[in-house]
């Protein structure tokens, strides 16, 4: 099992003034949807598992309290079918701060639901710029706080989540980068991104032209009488392979 999400430690002497932070306890597990992903009542005991599993990990027995683990899943649209099965099924759905929702009844740890699209552009907008339907001044506006940092950590941060806002807004972006000043600005934002892609398509080709060149070896050997045996160790010589990868050639 694969599980992708977010475990964010908070000391007990910390006291957080964010309202998605109100909830927070000393473990808490959070999880981002995208807007194609579902967020039915499995995806929300899923998480809940998720947070059974992070508490069964301590390293000695019962060292991370039940409650002390909150759950926070976040998406940009409020999930009306979930909340629908929750007040059927007996839970409350409480609404203390625009777009953030609290889930109450019998489950193992308080949890959350966070829609991006109803929180408080001002107090929440990196967080609000996971989506893909920002406008320009969105976008500039992003790019102003961005440029208005000083320290590396908060720059890395923000890079982070303009190369998220960047793939799913392209509409928006390509009209930006048609400015001179935007495009230098948003290409410092993706350089980066591009010259991972460029190592990992090189790299790719690489593979390829090395497969090829090996199975044309392979059929050259085979062609003058050689026995898989002796083709095999030849091939583990000449290319650097284990005896396993040798094997998927032959």
């Amino acid at each position: 099992m694969e599980i992708d999400l977010l475990v964010i430690k908070k000391n007990r002497s910390v006291h957080i003034s964010n309202e998605i932070g109100y909830l927070f306890k000393g473990h808490n597990i959070v999880e981002y949807k995208s807007p194609e992903d579902h967020l039915d009542i499995d995806t929300f005991y899923k998480s809940i598992a998720y947070a059974s599993l992070y508490k069964s990990y301590g390293k000695t027995v019962d060292e991370i309290k039940a409650d002390d683990i909150t759950v926070s899943l976040i998406r940009e649209t409020k999930p009306e079918g979930l909340f629908r099965y929750f007040i059927e099924h007996g839970f409350s759905v409480v609404n203390p701060y625009p777009g953030i929702y609290y889930i109450e009844g019998q489950i193992m740890f308080p949890a959350q639901v966070i829609a991006t699209g109803e929180l408080d552009k001002k107090n929440h907008k990196w967080l609000g710029a996971l989506s893909g339907q920002l406008q320009r001044g969105n976008i500039l506006e992003l790019l102003d706080s961005r440029n208005s940092m000083i320290h590396k950590s908060d720059l890395e941060l923000a890079d982070s989540i303009l190369e998220v806002c960047i793939g799913a807004n392209r509409q928006v972006i390509d009209e930006l980068m048609e400015d001179d000043s935007m495009y230098e600005v948003l290409m410092e934002i993706m350089e980066p991104k591009i010259k991972l892609r460029e190592e990992q398509l090189r790299k790719e080709i690489q593979e390829e032209v090395r497969k090829e060149d090996l199975q044309k070896t392979i059929n050259a050997l085979r062609a003058f009488g050689h026995k898989n045996s002796e083709i095999k160790s030849s091939i583990i010589k000449e290319y650097k392979l284990s005896e396993n990868e040798a094997d998927e050639y032959l």
